[in-house]
């Protein structure tokens, strides 16, 4: 497959020899992000021959296929008929579910909280009241470990990331970066702004899926002090 397919909500169009990117066009960037998640989990559920992973994200799916047992131009045809047939103003769940996420915020200087404050224009406590008021939408699931993607909070600006990306981020800090907010649930390497910590359990490699949101549902950050934090410590995240 060489060139792009296009219909009237998504173009199709090859990522090296063995995968396909469907992004959608859709002028409705919500209409856009269900259309993926709702192709991801269709072709998921439907064990199609030769897939062997499909990545969504905010508006488009990565496909990842063998070639030796499907073709890029044989897919990108079964897709062009899978997307006209979904329904993009459908709900990606009809029960989404809500997750309380406490947070240690980061009063103390030791990671970036007073940065991204000063970096705004705000005070620590406005930016603790900004990022733990809205009930965020999990948007699509990152790396490392299925981090929770998350739009917003309503900063004035976009965040900056790091100059110099920290070499070791601990599993379970929150952090913003541009217009989005994330959990990390296990350490990494990572260049987003550190702003507090929850002692919640996120990444579970011995339970299905690792971790327990998926896209459609809800999370909600709550400001805790180290008392409760310590309390809290290694209790595994579960829906309210």
């Amino acid at each position: 497959m060489s060139d792009p397919m296009s219909s009237a909500s998504v173009v199709i169009s090859p990522s090296g020899n063995s995968a396909l990117r469907v992004a959608s066009t859709l002028a409705d960037r919500e209409a856009g992000w269900r259309l993926v998640h709702h192709l991801a989990r269709f072709v998921d559920a439907a064990h199609v021959p030769g897939v062997e992973c499909v990545i969504p994200t905010y508006d488009a799916a990565l496909i990842e296929i063998d070639p030796a047992e499907v073709s890029l131009e044989r897919l990108g045809e079964y897709l062009e008929h899978v997307v006209d047939g979904l329904d993009h103003d459908r709900p990606l769940t009809d029960s989404p579910r809500t997750f309380d996420v406490p947070v240690l915020y980061d009063t103390d200087g030791e990671l970036d909280l007073r940065t991204v404050a000063d970096a705004q224009g705000l005070s620590v406590a406005d930016v603790i009241r900004l990022h733990s008021e809205p009930t965020y939408v999990v948007r699509c699931l990152g790396a490392p470990g299925g981090s929770p993607m998350l739009d917003g909070p309503p900063f004035p600006l976009p965040v900056p990331r790091l100059a110099s990306p920290r070499a070791h981020v601990p599993q379970g800090v929150v952090s913003v970066a541009g217009r989005q907010a994330t959990i990390t649930p296990a350490a990494a390497p990572g260049g987003w702004p550190l702003i507090g910590r929850t002692p919640l359990v996120v990444l579970d490699l011995a339970a299905e899926p690792f971790v327990p949101y998926e896209p459609g549902d809800l999370i909600r950050f709550r400001a805790i002090d180290q008392a409760e934090y310590d309390a809290l410590l290694g209790t595994r995240m579960v829906a309210l």
